[in-house]
């Protein structure tokens, strides 16, 4: 089982060993089978092996085909849309269920929105984490960036365009104003952008809208600072709790994230109902 990276945007980043494996593969296991055959048409390369279609959807019930297809000794190969499967793509299940029954698994590497992203930030970038998709729901989101906070790693997500405006604002008041960030646009494509700025330029910027395209968000790290007081937590608790978590998991969160002793802010959060 080969899993390949494929162009963000350009045709032209499609590495030689990519085309080979395109014209040689017994069978190509695609994101989105239309344009698997746009990018072999780009290419200039004919598709021999049966192409079947593997998104999210269908892809556990793909999965013992797939393994039969390899146990038969024939090369499936593993596509998305653009980048890198597994990477927010589908690809995980398919790479762990080959692994678990001893079945040979290889990758072709090449793009990648995450790195393509992080390098073109302009922020540090000798250690970072990939966050996926941010998620939909205003509570859901604000929990999600609340670790954060005190995150020293560079950071990059993903984003649609219809919601980056709303996730921009929001992580301005969770993360502050002063937060250095990049917002990357149709990487590799004809009307490619990075905007470079604070969250609250970026923020700003984001509402004039629309914006258009694949988001990739970076995040600069925080800066090293003194842990906060265990009274200015006490907000942010008893806010999980009103979107419905629970007292102690909501103290454990927001503790383990601000780096402050759980039982004195599950007091203080007693203490002030």
């Amino acid at each position: 089982m080969v899993l390949a990276a494929t162009p963000l945007g350009q045709a032209r980043d499609a590495s030689a060993r990519l085309v080979e494996a395109i014209a040689e593969a017994d069978v190509i296991a695609a994101e989105d089978t239309r344009r698997l055959r746009s990018l072999a048409a780009a290419l200039g390369v004919a598709v021999t092996g049966r192409v079947v279609s593997h998104y999210d959807a269908v892809e556990a019930a793909r999965l013992p085909g797939l393994l039969d297809d390899v146990r038969a000794g024939r090369t499936v190969l593993v596509v998305t849309d653009a980048g890198m499967p597994a990477v927010s793509d589908p690809g995980y299940r398919v790479v762990a269920a080959a692994a678990a029954a001893g079945l040979p698994v290889t990758c072709l590497p090449g793009p990648s929105a995450v790195t393509t992203a992080l390098v073109l930030s302009g922020l540090p970038s000798e250690r970072f984490c990939f966050e996926g998709f941010a998620p939909r729901r205003d509570g859901e989101r604000r929990r999600w960036l609340e670790p954060l906070r005190t995150e020293a790693r560079a950071v990059v997500f993903f984003e649609s365009p219809h919601r980056l405006a709303a996730t921009l604002a929001v992580a301005v008041e969770v993360l502050g104003a002063d937060r250095p960030a990049a917002v990357c646009r149709e990487l590799t494509k004809t009307y490619e952008e990075v905007r470079r700025g604070s969250l609250a330029e970026l923020a700003a910027w984001a509402e004039e809208g629309p914006v258009r395209g694949e988001i990739t968000v970076v995040l600069g790290g925080a800066e090293p600072s003194a842990a906060p007081s265990i009274e200015s937590l006490v907000d942010a608790v008893h806010e999980r709790v009103a979107d419905g978590e629970r007292l102690k998991d909501a103290v454990s969160a927001v503790a383990v994230a601000a780096g402050v002793p759980k039982r004195e802010l599950y007091n203080a959060a007693l203490a002030r109902p």
